[in-house]
């Protein structure tokens, strides 16, 4: 079956201003949206980063996917490949932004096509995208709370008001956690750390634990913390932790770390490639790997992963960016994929106030995106909404995702220091 067509679709969605180890988000987050039409009428959906590296390529390749069979993953990488640039495009890479890293591109465009490849091909079949992954082995998948540090959307008019408002304290983060669990009903909490005190920051986690002694607990500094640093929490957090995800920079600087406290430690920064991975493994420097399909170059390649993870003994999680629910369903018919899955799944989504589908959000009950009955990610795209993020896109300033850069508006003194603590 033939492909007729094919729309790369920039958008812009509102995003609060959360707050990490690089600095702060910007008010609006960058998203691509794919359709890939077949010649039988149905369209394929993909949803991948919108920063300027990818976009460039996503949109340079869209037109020589035209007349491809929409089973020739193999033939659309040969000319996303071909079509790559040889040379470093220039623009600011960002580690936390990983749409934004030349190193990744082609992988980052290849995971949006087959995406929208296979969800035509289901839905040309007429079958779940999950079937063609070889079927669920569960029909939904958990995911964490995930808890940021912010600023209210009154720091700047550019932000958008959020249902959150601030949080800056251990109060401010129960609060939060408190909320995002009435309303979606996560069983596992993440926080995301490295942005103050890091004794302060273990100190919401034990707030956390008293108010959801149940809950698993994560804490993830983005590698911000120095090894003495590490050490320190993790003896104050003893006992508290699911796992410890990203604490310290380095495959070696993880490796003494998790040889020092024996803490199970998780990470998507320090592996981030198969040879990463291979070297972790010699190491014994991570035991959870949270993949990313978005990243590590698509669905097929991370259930290859999750199968390496499993010979290995190592646990298997997701990690995520912010994202909308074309991403949230490819994430989920994967994880519904894969028998080796050890841990609910990371996803920015509760912190997403816009949408291209039809009938809005996904639903998450009881913590978990369920599957349906309905061909390929069994969404469908929204014209009306795709049109006006598309037209924020345009009048947005942001065309490469810099935290660093965001907060040197309020701080005109920051710099992105690794580790800061």
């Amino acid at each position: 079956m033939k492909i007729t067509a094919v729309r790369v679709t920039p958008i812009a969605i509102k995003d609060p201003a959360l707050l990490n180890a690089a600095g702060v988000h910007e008010p609006f987050g960058l998203r691509s949206i794919i359709e890939v039409v077949g010649a039988n009428g149905l369209v394929g959906l993909g949803e991948t980063y919108g920063d300027a590296p990818v976009l460039g390529l996503l949109t340079r390749a869209a037109p020589s996917l035209v007349g491809l069979s929409a089973f020739d993953v193999n033939g659309m990488l040969a000319r996303l490949k071909a079509l790559a640039p040889q040379v470093s495009t220039g623009h600011v890479e960002m580690e936390l932004a990983p749409g934004s890293l030349a190193s990744n591109l082609v992988t980052s465009a290849f995971s949006a096509f087959e995406v929208a490849f296979m969800d035509l091909q289901a839905r040309t079949l007429g079958i779940p995208l999950v079937e063609l992954l070889g079927g669920a082995v569960r029909d939904k998948v958990s995911y964490s709370a995930y808890l940021f540090y912010k600023w209210d959307a009154s720091v700047d008019p550019e932000y958008a008001p959020d249902p959150y408002g601030e949080a800056v304290n251990a109060g401010q983060i129960v609060q939060q956690a408190r909320q995002m669990i009435d309303q979606y009903g996560f069983e596992s909490i993440k926080l995301k750390a490295g942005v103050f005190d890091p004794m302060e920051e273990a100190g919401a986690i034990l707030a956390l634990k008293a108010a959801f002694p149940n809950q698993p607990l994560r804490i993830d500094p983005n590698s911000n913390w120095s090894m003495a640093t590490s050490l320190k929490v993790a003896e104050k957090l003893r006992g508290s932790l699911e796992y410890y995800e990203d604490p310290t920079p380095t495959l070696e600087g993880m490796a003494a770390l998790h040889k020092a406290t024996g803490m199970p430690l998780a990470s998507n920064m320090v592996i981030t490639n198969w040879a990463e991975l291979k070297r972790s493994i010699e190491l014994n420097a991570v035991q959870i790997l949270l993949s990313d399909h978005h990243f590590w170059g698509g669905l097929r390649a991370t259930q290859a992963l999750a199968q390496t993870c499993q010979t290995f003994g190592l646990g298997l999680s997701m990690h995520s960016n912010s994202h909308l629910g074309i991403s949230l369903m490819a994430m989920t018919h994967l994880a519904a994929s894969v028998q080796h899955l050890s841990y609910a799944c990371d996803t920015h989504y509760p912190w997403q106030s816009d949408e291209v589908l039809v009938g809005g959000k996904v639903p998450i009950v009881g913590g978990c995106v369920h599957l349906t009955n309905q061909p390929g990610l069994g969404v469908e795209l929204d014209q009306d909404k795709l049109a006006e993020l598309h037209e924020a896109f345009k009048v947005c300033r942001i065309r490469t995702r810099n935290d660093v850069a965001q907060m040197q508006r309020y701080r005109p003194e920051w710099t992105q220091v690794k580790p800061r603590f």
